[in-house]
């Protein structure tokens, strides 16, 4: 059966995963790529780029690191089929399209492979990309959202990508299955709270596991 996992979503230490005034120039808002540090130091992320070479336990070259920040950002990538994201982490068009020019701000070539499914309120065709990435777009919301993903992921998992908002509103339904928090030692001060106000014990959330590396505190919440 699929499940609705969350990963290497990196938070501030005041509980922050985005920043102030996000824009084209600062997409996490500003002081929001500070929160992925650990992420982009790591052998996964500079295989994503390009560089398949093996990286060595503790260095930061062009391969990247080993270790447990990269055994975290390489789960996130296992048994995924479909993904899972809201409209402002697919780029900062706001309201209407004005046009079909926007197609992410991932090149060609994004990172998914899969399908993705972008929630918004507002109706656009598919964008088939390079590398197996198709974007839709779901106007009904993330129940259809996940309805359609699951059936695309055909047995594997969803991914859901963000941002802070849409991982709200899914964890808020009782919906996500497990979410992996990498709490970045950073301070950011304001921007979007992941999960304030949210009663996650209520909801069925327990964390399962935690594990700290010098560059992130890695915990993860199941749903029981």
């Amino acid at each position: 059966m699929s499940k609705l996992r969350v990963h290497t979503f990196s938070i501030s230490l005041d509980g922050y995963g985005a920043g102030p005034n996000q824009s084209v120039d600062n997409p996490l808002g500003v002081g929001g790529l500070s929160l992925h540090d650990w992420f982009t130091k790591t052998r996964t992320f500079h295989q994503m780029q390009g560089e398949d070479q093996a990286g060595t336990t503790g260095t930061t070259g062009t391969t990247g690191t080993t270790g447990i920040d990269d055994e975290f950002a390489a789960r996130g990538l296992e048994n995924i089929g479909a993904w899972i994201l809201g409209r402002n982490m697919f780029g900062p068009v706001r309201g209407d399209w004005p046009d079909d020019t926007w197609k992410g701000w991932w090149g060609d070539d994004p990172p998914y492979h899969t399908d993705v499914f972008v929630l918004t309120h507002y109706a656009r065709q598919p964008i088939e990309m390079e590398g197996g990435t198709t974007f839709y777009f779901v106007t009904d919301g993330i129940h259809a959202a996940l309805e359609r993903a699951t059936s695309a992921a055909r047995g594997k998992d969803v991914r859901l990508g963000g941002g802070v908002s849409t991982i709200r509103q899914y964890l808020q339904a009782g919906l996500v299955d497990e979410l992996h928090i990498a709490i970045s030692p950073v301070l950011l001060g304001t921007g979007e709270h992941l999960l304030g106000g949210i009663d996650t014990p209520t909801l069925g959330y327990e964390c399962s596991r935690y594990v700290g590396s010098p560059n992130a505190a890695h915990f993860v919440l199941t749903k029981r």
